[in-house]
Formats: C-alpha cells, sequence, structure tokens
C-alpha cells in the first residue's frame, strides 16, 4: 500500500458514498437490496441515509441492474470472478470506480443506520489519520441482556466502512489470493474504529435485514 500523506476528509464531497448489494442475498430468498420495506427497496433506504452525508453516492450490484439503476445512482458492479467474493468485491469496486480520496461503503440491509456514521468514522480516523475506519456497535440482540444470543460488546461492524483508495491494489492482491473475510482483511493495516455506545445510539440503529422475519420486525 503505497499512501504518502494522508489527507483526512474535511468536508462531505470528499467522500464517495457506496451502498453495497451486491451479495447473493441467500437468505431472503430473493435480491435483498430491492425487497420493499415502507414502499420502497432497501436500497433505497441506505442511498437516501447516505445521501446527506456525503459528496458522490453509488451503488454496488451485480443483477437486476435495471431495477437498481432506477434508483438514481451509478450501478458499479464488482469485477468478473470464478465465485462470489463477498462484500471486499463491492468494495474494491468502489475504490477502483470513486473519484475522491476516500470511501464510505454500507450494506444495503441496514435501513437506519445513523445519520452522522461519516461524521464519526472521520472523527475516529485520528491524526495523523489512518487509511480506514469501521464502526463498533450494538445490535439488537447484542444490546439486549435479556436475550438468548446476547453478548458483551459492543461489537465490530466491517461492512460500514471508511477506506483510503490507495488501499485499492493490496485489496485486489487479497481477494486474487483467495481472501475473502473482511475483518481478516482490514486487520492487514492500521484501523481507526467509531464506537457507537453513546446515549443516544440505539441497537436498532445497525438492525441489519438477512430473513423474511427480519424485515418484517422492521416493517
Amino acid at each position: 500500500m503505497k499512501t504518502g500523506i494522508l489527507l483526512p476528509p474535511t468536508r462531505p464531497d470528499q467522500i464517495t458514498g457506496l451502498v453495497l448489494a451486491g451479495g447473493l442475498g441467500q437468505r431472503m430468498g430473493q435480491e435483498k437490496g430491492l425487497v420493499p420495506l415502507h414502499g420502497q427497496p432497501l436500497a433505497w433506504h441506505a442511498l437516501q441515509r447516505l445521501r446527506l452525508q456525503v459528496g458522490p453516492l453509488a451503488l454496488n450490484a451485480n443483477r437486476q441492474l435495471a431495477q437498481y439503476e432506477a434508483l438514481g445512482a451509478p450501478i458499479w458492479t464488482d469485477a468478473p470472478a470464478a465465485e462470489p467474493q463477498g462484500p471486499l468485491a463491492g468494495m474494491l469496486s468502489g475504490l477502483r470506480h470513486c473519484k475522491t480520496d476516500w470511501l464510505l461503503t454500507v450494506p444495503c440491509d441496514v435501513p437506519n443506520f445513523p445519520s452522522d456514521l461519516a461524521k464519526r468514522l472521520v472523527e475516529a480516523l485520528g491524526t495523523p489519520p489512518k487509511p480506514q475506519a469501521t464502526v463498533r456497535a450494538f445490535t439488537p440482540d447484542e444490546g439486549n441482556p435479556a436475550s438468548a444470543t446476547a453478548r458483551p460488546g459492543p461489537w465490530r461492524q466491517p461492512v460500514f466502512c471508511l477506506l483510503h483508495r490507495s488501499l485499492a491494489d493490496d485489496l485486489d492482491g487479497w481477494l486474487q489470493a483467495g481472501g475473502r473475510k473482511v475483518g481478516a482483511w482490514l486487520s492487514r493495516h492500521p484501523l481507526a474504529e467509531a464506537v457507537f455506545d453513546r446515549p443516544q445510539d440505539q441497537p436498532g440503529d445497525f438492525a441489519n435485514v438477512n430473513t423474511p422475519d427480519e424485515l418484517a420486525r422492521l416493517s
């Protein structure tokens, strides 16, 4: 990774926002980003949430491209690969396409992520800035002590990630070598974390939709 001197973003227009909707959505049983919530596709909700926090905005998708194009953002597809490469392939597509030095990725299946996500990730970068920052936050189960699946936290939410575009070549090599896990790749470089554990932060902010039951809880 050749970073030189990193300059943190000081304005929203210095960050490109990318909604990741390129996954297979197997547990949902259909194209997840197009599943309706309150009358609009999940990816639409993520785009609107991100729009006020960044400058350029795009959507990563690999199927049903006409439907995604109707949501009003440029579509950036994954590079051709012999097998699915997961969200890292979408991140790489964003790093290759973006014209800004910084890229902020969010998944399409978390429609209520915080409106200050970008601001707090930028703050977390530190001085001098690290080349990437991700999120630690509670999800509904993790934040509920009565839940059977409650765990101490907050826990890393690695697909919410602010990345410097100098990371592109390293990520490309990681994918070509068979790497797939987002957290494992992030650990290769200095990593900042924005911890969403303030009194105003709610576990539902990072509730994701993987199944019809989870969708019903947000409806």
